[in-house]
């Protein structure tokens, strides 16, 4: 049995610094790190040096195509592979990579989701180099992660605007920093480490479920005489198949650079979660989307599927996403990191506060950042955090932050009174509280752990607003320090207000709980309960104005991001509810009707052999099968009905509204009816693996 190098291998697959350390001419890679870490533009000559030696790079690594790897708004990954092949003119051909190949792309634009900024005949679109994030090589082929914009200039993808709200926090970090007399620190990143919980399920069996094919979720199933109760499958043993399947995953990842650290168990059966290390927010997102498209693959290859839909199986615990977001320097300083000395206290204190204003005050955003259908059937259930947003800081920072505000003594510090700046906060070490799992957002030492990211997300949406609306209040502070007569004054009274105006938002309690959501309501919070409801957040003028003042979106581009994610709500449960009726008229009914025949018929033997016998069973059971099965046709009916008023519906809000208030609640009926009919069919006639079959099989 070889021993697998994990040094030797990592990063194999990147064209990454050491690399380009390696082969490219100091002056050019000079040239490039400041392109990377200044946002300087590159010239042509040393784009085609970097393109040169990232060509034979490829070529010695197997490759024979290049793409520009980007991320459009379906939320998943885009590549147009072109090859290195030019004609020699002799009937040969050369293998070349030049500059202007490297830096920009053409791809065709016209069927990727736009929101209206550009009619469906403009089909043209730009993909521009991101050098911040390194390219690799996945399948042989050259991978050049892109921006993607349109002929005039709109954002059509995730990874513009993530960048934009980077260098908008940087810019306003930066002004913070410098109060602070700081001027070692030149960048600001924010970084992110993406829980990722997926499940496995045997592929052939995935096979067997149209509506796993199509949707991605089990529309019917009936919840087996054992599902999670007896909380064992969490961080339990790891079954042979699965360790095979995560050994050859952290392979995969290691050579791409992704650092893939901590895998276990979930808690629902078959559930899985793999942990990466920390990195800066752009390259974390970048991971992410490679990580789940070598899920996928490599689940394949030990013949089973990954499911990363939000809520595969009704009844059992659905995935979500925890992305734990931090803000650090190119020193190497974490700005949410509690410090030993007054001024490393302060500046702690007012970036913390900040943040907590920033999520007070854009309750909307956040929400709105991790809403998608899927995600609608996961927030709110004990398993994820409810939909109203709220912040967790544990009780000994909470008990710190009420003494800030009313200028108490702290009896952990001997009756001090906290003045910002002055006295010394206590040294506040990582883990000074309990984790509280219900909540959204959650402070964990040095870093906040948003929670509601639902599985199959890009995890760029979430980072785009948390990165925006930080940036908006350091603003502010920076606008109200900068002008102070005497800062320290200044400062100390600003951490006052903000607390006494947002601590509304802080919750240490139970997020499940009915009083929470009665106490949430009367503190004033938000509770956006369907996408549909969150999604107006981007066209709010408080909003409109936030966006465009940092230069994060323009008005067009959120009024496009509205237009898509309204059309998605719509066009996901249209495809959800023609799938239910596909599934009931050619699979369900038929099958159960064969069997209500067969036992049709062995009332009827029974009968004839002796007409006394007692033959309720088969009797009972035909009867509530046949009204089972009337009633069913009847409820497919309504809901093809359904849908085709909904359809009909002309505005993208009407529509999604329509959607979910005419289709979900007559799917949610139809499904009822149907894992009724299962629980009464023989399993050999139920034409799909249960839910027994598919989380117990693997």
């Amino acid at each position: 049995m070889s021993v697998l190098n994990v040094p030797e291998i990592f990063g194999s697959l990147v064209f990454d610094d050491r690399t380009m350390q390696e082969r490219l001419p100091r002056e050019t890679y000079r040239a490039l790190q400041k392109t990377i870490q200044n946002g300087k533009s590159l010239d042509l000559s040393i784009a085609n040096t970097v393109a040169s030696a990232m060509k034979d790079w490829a070529l010695e690594h197997g490759c024979t195509h290049f793409t520009h790897w980007f991320q459009p708004m379906t939320g998943i990954t885009a590549e147009k592979h072109d090859s290195f092949i030019s004609p020699a003119g002799d009937g040969s051909v050369l293998m070349e990579f030049s500059g202007k190949e490297l830096v920009r792309g053409e791809p065709d634009a016209s069927s990727f989701p736009s929101g209206g900024l550009r009619a469906t005949f403009e089909a043209r679109g730009y993909t521009a180099w991101d050098p911040t994030s390194y390219a690799f090589i996945k399948d042989r082929t050259l991978c050049i992660p892109t921006v993607f914009c349109s002929y005039t200039g709109e954002a059509l993808d995730k990874k513009t605007p993530l960048l934009r709200s980077m260098e908008a926090l940087n810019r306003q970090a930066l002004r913070i920093l410098r109060l602070f007399g700081n001027t070692d620190v030149t960048r600001v990143l924010t970084t992110v480490g993406p829980e990722q919980e997926y499940f496995l399920i045997d592929r052939e069996l995935y096979n067997e479920r149209e509506d796993l094919v199509l949707t991605g979720r089990t529309l019917f199933g009936a919840r087996p005489p054992r599902g999670q109760e007896l909380e064992d499958h969490y961080f339990g043993a790891i079954k042979p198949k699965v360790a095979a399947f995560m050994a050859d995953l952290n392979e995969e990842l290691w050579k791409l650079g992704v650092l893939a650290k901590t895998e276990h168990n979930e808690v629902a059966p078959a559930q899985h979660e793999l942990a990466p290390i920390f990195s800066n927010t752009n390259i974390a997102c970048d991971h992410n989307q490679l990580t789940m498209e070598i899920m996928k693959k490599v689940a394949e290859r030990h013949g089973m599927y990954c499911l990363l839909h939000e809520k595969p199986f009704e009844g059992v615990n659905g995935s979500g996403k925890h992305n734990n977001w931090s803000i650090s320097t190119n020193t190497g300083l974490n700005l949410l990191e509690p410090g030993d000395s007054p001024m490393e206290n302060a500046q702690f204190l007012l970036f913390l506060v900040a943040v907590i204003k920033a999520v007070d005050e854009y309750q909307d955003l956040l929400r709105m950042s991790v809403a998608s259908p899927g995600n609608d059937h996961r927030l709110g259930a004990n398993e994820a955090p409810p939909a109203i947003v709220s912040m967790f800081v544990g009780d000994e920072l909470g008990e710190i932050l009420d003494c800030l505000e009313q200028g108490k003594p702290y009896s952990h510090r001997d009756k001090e009174i906290l003045k910002v700046g002055v006295h010394t906060l206590p040294r506040f070490p990582k883990d000074t509280t309990d984790r509280n799992r219900t909540s959204p957002f959650a402070f964990t030492g040095n870093k906040f752990e948003f929670r509601m990211l639902g599985s199959s997300d890009s995890i760029a949406d979430a980072n785009v607003v948390l990165n925006t609306i930080t940036a908006e209040e350091l603003s502010q502070f920076a606008d109200t320090l900068e002008t102070a007569p005497d800062f320290e004054k200044a400062l100390d009274a600003l951490v006052k207000k903000t607390i006494k105006e947002h601590k509304r938002i802080l919750f240490n309690g139970d997020g499940y709980t009915d009083e929470w959501v009665e106490e949430a309501e009367r503190r004033g919070l938000l509770n956006l309960k369907t996408t549909v409801d969150a999604i107006p957040a981007l066209l709010d003028p408080k909003n409109i104005k936030l966006f465009t003042k940092h230069g994060i979106f323009t008005e067009a581009e959120l009024h496009s991001r509205y237009e898509i994610s309204m059309e998605n709500y719509s066009k996901t449960l249209n495809i959800e509810a023609l799938t239910m009726i596909d599934m009931v008229n050619k699979k369900i009914l038929p099958a159960v009707e064969r069997y209500v025949d067969e036992l049709s018929v062995t009332f009827l033997h029974k009968k004839a052999l002796n007409p006394n016998m007692n033959c309720h069973v088969e009797y009972d059971r035909v009867t509530e099968l046949s009204q089972l099965s009337a009633d069913v046709y009847d409820e497919a009916y309504a809901l093809g009905d359904a849908v085709r008023s909904a359809a009909a519906e002309s505005d993208v809000a009407v529509q999604a509204r329509a959607y979910e208030q005419r289709v979900l609640p007559a799917m949610e009926v139809l499904r009822r009816d149907v894992d009724h009919m299962e629980t009464l069919t023989d399993e050999a006639a139920w034409p799909m693996p249960t839910y027994a079959d598919l989380i117990y099989h693997v």
